[in-house]
């Protein structure tokens, strides 16, 4: 018979191992995304925004490859935007980070107590992100923000492969008709219209629709912060 001691080496073994198995899954998925080529014109595009960069940030070197997902993969809720801006996720190597869409997102996060700054800028910035994960349906910059239908389901697989991995999720906000077409299709036969504020049950999870956070929304007042802050507070409150 095991003594209490043995006992508990054996459960932190287990816990351990479990801990270490999850962190390799991810890790072997980051890396799958990152070293994807399977879009020649998802490729060339963003391999052009990296070498033809934006006069503001011509002494910095552009990431240049697909981004994978940002944020805790025990957290309860799962932001999906639709792709990474060619000189803000594609230059930075971080989902919704140095460009204005970001800007207004991690600003709406923090204040709801998702994000332990206001601003991101860089992937060693000391952004944390608290019980919230970010990804999208599209790990590359597409030209004038317009992947085809074809690249969308194409990289799929990655978002439902990621999805899996987040034992603890109970809540979706998606940003944008574009990622709603994409990633309702991941849990199921339905399609419910998209809307701002629209809530759905579906695939044991609670989907949320809010306009998508592009300067094209939020310069014109389509969406605010406090609509933004608003659908937050609802998907955390379902997800804790």
């Amino acid at each position: 018979m095991l003594g209490g001691d043995q006992i508990i080496s054996r459960s932190l073994g287990l816990l351990f191992g479990l801990l270490l198995g999850h962190r390799s899954n991810t890790t072997e998925l980051d890396d799958r995304i990152t070293a994807c080529r399977a879009c020649p014109r998802l490729v060339a595009w963003r391999e052009l925004a990296a070498v033809e960069k934006r006069a503001a940030f011509r002494d910095q070197e552009y990431w240049g490859k697909p981004v994978p997902g940002f944020g805790p993969m025990d957290a309860s809720l799962l932001i999906v935007g639709l792709a990474p801006a060619a000189h803000g996720g594609n230059r930075t190597g971080r989902m919704f980070t140095g460009d204005p869409s970001g800007d207004f997102l991690y600003r709406a996060l923090y204040e709801v107590g998702l994000a332990s700054q206001p601003h991101a800028w860089a992937r060693d910035d000391g952004m944390e992100l608290r019980g919230v994960r970010m990804a999208s349906p599209v790990r590359c910059a597409p030209p004038d923000n317009k992947p085809t239908a074809e690249e969308r389901d194409r990289c799929s697989p990655f978002l439902r492969e990621e999805i899996a991995l987040m034992k603890n999720l109970r809540s979706v906000l998606v940003l944008g008709g574009f990622g709603w077409k994409a990633f309702l299709p991941l849990l199921g036969p339905e399609r419910p219209k998209f809307g701002h504020g629209v809530e759905v049950e579906m695939g044991g999870l609670r989907v949320f629709g809010c306009y998508h956070v592009s300067p094209h929304n939020t310069y014109t007042g389509k969406l605010t912060q406090e609509m933004l802050q608003d659908v937050l507070r609802r998907a955390v409150s379902v997800s804790s």
